[in-house]
């Protein structure tokens, strides 16, 4: 029905006949002349119809409305010196239409104003809700095009450079909860049993290794049901890979030319190679997050040696129950943040609050240069411990020094959410910055208070370092992350492929040996029948797109994405199913919806 898309005209094209099919985006009259701007997923071009150049088309270009489906014939025509426009790539050009013809009306009064030329900003639940037209607004529009040019240049650079075979592994699998929670699908044909929908294709990315594809990768689908935030969905895409025979360094080596293909193919950014890294002990000690922002400054200083014999008890307190003390220096601070934000109540003590913080002490330093210290840290520093301090953090005329004291992770956890709250309150992020770097060096397992068991930071098939093995407990692991501007955008690890070692993790988490051979018996197994040394890697596609694009959600990167609250509002899923389904599936709901308070 047509001969070129709409965003592909350019003066080359001038004085030929073309064929074009898309959305009227914008009807305008002047004067008799009608001009309309005709949309589809590659552009805009203008369309003119003259009632004495055209007279066949006028009639049809009078009834035109926003949003009508046609196709259009005419002839590419240079646009007057004073109409052109730079905005668009079609702008050198106009199509005076010999022809319209109408596809289909629109029959309702639009929801939203889709049209390039509109600004208005449309909630994001009508968004959702009409889907179908969001996805015909130019930001959308660009955002899955932009996706597509990702996930097309992952594929050229392993298919074509590194010489991965994509393989695609089950989407019904079995249940092993190590994580997530997973969603459960019911067996009809074995009733009482059930499948999972996978978290992630570890074993099976593993298996492949066994069986000798040394080189995998797959554009996978995912599912965790877990509470949700702005880069999370109940279903999701990674990029997944997996090698043989590739030491960490080879990994790591081959990963950043990923990335840096990406970045060059996509964006027409050149990034420097190799990556920085940061060992995770390095990452909580400077930043107190093992995915931190380096585009910015505002490194932390433990000063726990200093204040374990200090008189201010909250301090002393807190090192000799088993925590630290650590300060956020703020340059220029004091004219920026006032006492009242820090105190109860303020925005700053707010944050502290909730990454757990019981209070947030801070000192200033004055124009003078000295130390100003306030009621009881005053009483309870030397003038020895004040120089320090200012020696250690290098702090000027001028600065705040925030402090954080108590059990390390919420430490961390409260200076690494004022960090970055303060960055963008002062203005200190270059958002034309692009930071990657990876965090290696993880723990093998962290400790599960609730549970009383130690479990795996990241999962239980990562390799602990050799130099660690003697002791797993405290081992650190052979994993890795990719962190990108303060989001993690991509994970992995050399695994485990000898089956002593990965019986000894399972003892570790708690896991008997009939439960491991219960859940994993079959990589067990598998593990007795020469199993390669290898290691992989999983970048979340959707977060990685969203970055791409300067989103903040990645609902805005996913063609049908879910609600903040798992649901989809386009189709109205998840929903009630019939009773006769749930008997053939042997499942009955226990649900009791609450009764609704009388009015």
């Amino acid at each position: 029905m047509r001969t070129h898309y709409c965003g592909q005209l350019r003066k080359e094209q001038i004085g030929e006949t073309v064929t074009l099919c898309g959305w009227v985006d914008r009807r305008r009259d002047h004067g008799g002349v009608i001009f309309l701007d005709l949309r589809d997923r590659t552009g805009i071009v203008q369309i003119v119809s003259d009632p004495v150049r055209t007279p066949a088309s006028y009639e049809t270009a009078e009834a035109m409305r926003s949003e009508y489906v046609v196709k259009i014939t005419g002839r590419v025509t240079q646009r007057p010196a004073d109409s052109l426009n730079p905005k668009l790539a079609t702008g050198e050009v106009e199509v005076y239409a010999d022809g319209i013809e109408l596809l289909n009306k629109v029959h309702k009064s639009l929801p939203f104003q889709v049209s390039a030329a509109e600004t208005e900003q449309v909630r994001e639940e009508l968004r959702l809700k009409y889907r179908y037209l969001d996805l015909r607004r130019e930001r959308m529009s660009r955002n899955l095009q932009l996706r597509h040019a990702v996930v097309k240049a992952i594929r050229r650079y392993l298919e074509d450079a590194q010489g991965f075979i994509e393989v695609e592994t089950p989407v019904l699998t079995r249940s092993t909860p190590e994580g997530a929670r997973d969603y459960l699908v019911p067996s009809r044909v074995n009733p009482g049993e059930w499948f999972a929908l996978p978290q992630s294709p570890q074993l099976f990315k593993q298996l492949l290794m066994v069986s000798g594809f040394d080189r995998y990768y797959q554009i996978a689908r995912c599912f965790r049901d877990e509470d949700l935030r702005a880069d999370r969905q109940p279903e999701f895409t990674q990029l997944d890979m997996e090698m043989s025979f590739m030491s960490l360094e080879d990994i790591l080596e081959l990963n950043e030319g990923l990335v840096a293909h990406i970045f060059k193919t996509v964006k027409g950014v050149e990034l420097p190679r190799p990556f920085p890294r940061l060992t995770y002990a390095e990452a909580m000690g400077r930043y107190g997050s093992d995915k931190p922002d380096t585009r910015y400054g505002l490194e932390l200083v433990d000063v726990s040696d200093l204040m374990k014999n200090s008189g201010f008890k909250v301090f002393s307190g807190a090192i000799a129950a088993g925590g630290i003390v650590k300060i956020l220096p703020v340059p220029g601070g004091n004219e920026a943040i006032s006492n009242v934000r820090i105190k109860p109540g303020g925005d700053l003590f707010n944050e502290a609050s909730a990454a757990g913080a019981k209070g947030l002490a801070y000192i200033r330093v004055r124009d003078d240069g000295e130390i100003d210290t306030i009621g009881a840290i005053k009483d309870n520093l030397s003038e020895e411990q004040k120089q320090e301090l200012r020696r250690r953090t290098g702090a000027q005329s001028g600065d705040l020094l925030l402090f954080g004291a108590g059990e390390a992770s919420v430490v961390n956890k409260t200076l690494d959410r004022l960090r970055q709250t303060i960055a963008r309150q002062l203005g200190l992020i270059d958002e034309s910055k692009i930071n990657l770097l990876w965090v290696t060096d993880f723990p093998m397992f962290e400790w599960n208070a609730d549970e009383k068991r130690w479990e795996a930071l990241h999962h239980p098939f990562t390799a602990p370092h050799p130099d660690d093995v003697g002791d797993l407990k405290s081992a650190r692991a052979q994993a890795y992350d990719l962190v990108l501007n303060g989001y993690e955008v991509g994970g992995g690890s050399r695994r485990i492929y000898q089956r002593d070692i990965q019986e000894k993790v399972f003892e570790t988490i708690g896991l008997s040996k009939e439960e491991a051979y219960n859940k994993f018996g079959f990589l067990l197994e598998a593990f007795e029948y020469g199993t390669p040394p290898h290691g992989g890697i999983a970048y979340g596609l959707d977060r990685l797109v969203m970055l791409l694009a300067g989103e903040e959600s990645i609902r805005d990167v996913i063609a049908f994405p879910k609600t903040q609250q798992a649901s989809c509002l386009l189709t109205n899923a998840p929903s009630g199913v019939d009773e006769k389904q749930l008997k053939e599936l042997h499942v009955a709901s226990t649900y009791k919806p609450k009764d609704k308070p009388s009015s």
